[in-house]
């Protein structure tokens, strides 16, 4: 009895399938079989496209590559697509980039999503390196400056703590309790102080004592 291949190359394993072609003529049960792993191995073919979308996506964010990132949403990219490492374009994004903040932000990016790791938003990070523009940016797009990550930090204590003093006037106002401490006690006030950020924390000082 005569003998075919059918191997399937598309879903999450490799299998080759050897198939009496007599058998495979006159047995329906194996006839849906095939049509239901043909079915199969187009889902994954689509969820693997999506995916290297969202990798392309995450790469070019890293990058800062805004004319990539702009194609890549117009093909069809998810703004919350996942990379390999599970982490959106904007966890990624080259924080110095407002502009592709923006794209992204506009593009239905969500800037509340905790890193899987430590809890940091991007606006944590943005405020702990200084990005004032993009720490605006995020802020006038939605971003939730009261959420805590791992540690219990604001993005307030974080700009503290670098002594990041623009950024620490925008979110001040902005946090609902200026004066919390975070996971190990300290304010933004006292974390500012100890790190020798001498001009910040006499700003926050002045602040919480007038309002």
């Amino acid at each position: 009895m005569r003998e075919v291949l059918f191997q399937d190359t598309v879903g999450p394993r490799r299998e080759i399938f050897i198939i009496s072609v007599g058998k495979f003529k006159r047995n329906k049960a194996f006839s849906e079989t095939l049509d239901q792993r043909c079915s199969y191995s187009l889902f994954f073919a689509t969820r693997m496209a999506e995916g290297s979308l969202s990798e392309q996506l995450c790469n070019a964010s890293a990058c800062g590559k805004l004319s990539d990132v702009s194609n890549l949403l117009e093909k069809g990219a998810q703004p919350n697509g996942l990379n390999c490492f599970r982490r959106t374009a904007l966890q990624v994004v080259m924080l110095g980039h407002s502009e592709l903040i923006a794209v992204l932000l506009e593009a239905g990016a969500d800037p509340n999503l905790p890193d899987p790791a430590c809890g940091l938003t991007v606006t944590h990070d943005a405020a702990r390196e200084g990005f004032i523009d993009s720490v605006r940016t995020l802020v006038k797009h939605g971003a939730d400056v009261n959420l805590l990550d791992n540690h219990g930090n604001l993005p307030l204590h974080l700009a503290a703590k670098e002594g990041h003093l623009e950024v620490v006037q925008l979110l001040i106002t902005r946090t609902a309790d200026p004066q919390r401490a975070n996971g190990k006690g300290y304010t933004s006030e006292q974390l500012a102080s100890t790190h020798r950020k001498m001009d910040t924390a006499t700003f926050i000082k002045e602040y919480l004592t007038t309002n």
